[in-house]
């Protein structure tokens, strides 16, 4: 039989799912957590095969990355109410194995925990499509930060500043990620940047760290943001 470790600040939502899995011989759903720390030490303490994640406004990319290095053997499912094609694609990148909507039947909530275990991955057709679909831009970490301070509100002075630069490097640094992300003004590019990099979770608030030099990370970009190669 194989254990599930499940975190949810829904007790009905969570005790529907231990209904759900009585008569189920493969499974058993551990008692929930209702805190990440409290899911993170029940991770260390039970060597499960899934780890079912409710996307709430405590569940950020680094706690997934956080969760994803604790399971280790265990696959992680995020399950949610809705979710962008972005914030999908970025943790499908981070090791999830599974995205599992909340309004699905349960005859399919059982068939995406049976996939997962299997070592499959479990992504419904729209979904999919929509991320196969989307353009890839690669940004620097020295772009990454720029975005971060832009999205902050920054000035051009302010943020060649903080970043040790000079303000017309920002502007050369801006004028070309204008093209890469296909954004036509500062509001735009503070929209990719927290979309992207910033808060693509639920009600996620964060606060940008700049980290100088770093290797390239490919990101998701948006649909509506993208324009066609002059």
């Amino acid at each position: 039989m194989k254990d599930i470790v499940c975190y949810s600040t829904h007790p009905v939502l969570a005790a529907g799912l231990r209904v759900s899995l009585a008569g189920h011989q493969d499974f058993n759903l551990a008692p929930v957590s209702n805190t990440i720390p409290e899911l993170v030490e029940q991770i260390r303490a039970t060597p499960a095969a899934l780890v079912l994640v409710d996307l709430t406004a405590e569940v950020t990319l680094e706690t997934l990355k956080k969760i994803h290095s604790e399971a280790r053997a265990g696959a992680t499912i995020l399950w949610v109410d809705v979710v962008s094609t972005e914030f999908a694609a970025q943790v499908i990148g981070l090791g999830v194995r599974g995205i599992l909507r909340k309004s699905i039947a349960i005859e399919l909530h059982l068939k995406c925990l049976e996939t997962v275990a299997a070592g499959e991955l479990w992504l419904e057709k729209v979904l999919s499509d929509r991320i196969l679909s989307t353009n890839r831009v690669t940004l620097t970490q020295r772009e990454r930060d720029l975005l971060g301070l832009l999205a902050q509100g920054l000035r051009n002075k302010e943020i060649a500043h903080l970043l040790g630069i000079t303000e017309g490097t920002v502007k050369v640094y801006l004028s070309h990620l204008f093209r890469k992300v296909g954004a036509s003004d500062r509001l735009e590019l503070a929209l990719f940047a927290l979309r992207n990099i910033i808060g693509p979770g639920p009600a996620e608030s964060a606060t940008w760290r700049p980290t100088g030099l770093g290797d390239a990370t490919p990101l998701f970009v948006p649909g509506f943001l993208s324009r066609p190669a002059a």
